[in-house]
């Protein structure tokens, strides 16, 4: 019960894959039958995305979806320091494909600073 509380009390601001990852890991760890939910990272998460959510909500308001697109990308990207592919890399965060992140990049003028 006290799972269920943690995992409907979240936002979910990621996509399904965060929820799935979360499960997976959860399944993976958890030692007898009443399933164990990681509630720092649960914690962690809400936050860490609270303050992040209403940037990009701020953004929304005054920007186009290109600059918030943009934006999002950028972060996604320096939060994964600019690994684009695999399993901790930008795209996998933004719940895309890498070559359809990489051509995104390349359409919004993104590149890497030096």
């Amino acid at each position: 019960m006290e799972a269920m509380v943690a995992l409907t009390g979240y936002s979910w601001p990621g996509n399904i894959r965060e929820l799935e990852n979360l499960i997976e890991r959860a399944v993976i760890l958890t030692r007898g039958r009443a399933l164990e939910i990681p509630y720092a990272e649960l914690r962690q998460a809400a936050n860490f995305g609270a303050p992040e959510t209403s940037v990009i909500m701020d953004q929304a308001k005054t920007g186009t979806l290109k600059d918030v697109e943009r934006e999002h990308i950028l972060r996604a990207l320096s939060e994964s320091n600019w690994v684009v592919g695999g399993p901790n890399g930008a795209a996998s965060r933004l719940g895309l494909n890498r070559t359809t992140l990489n051509h995104r990049m390349r359409k919004l003028g993104i590149t890497r600073p030096r």
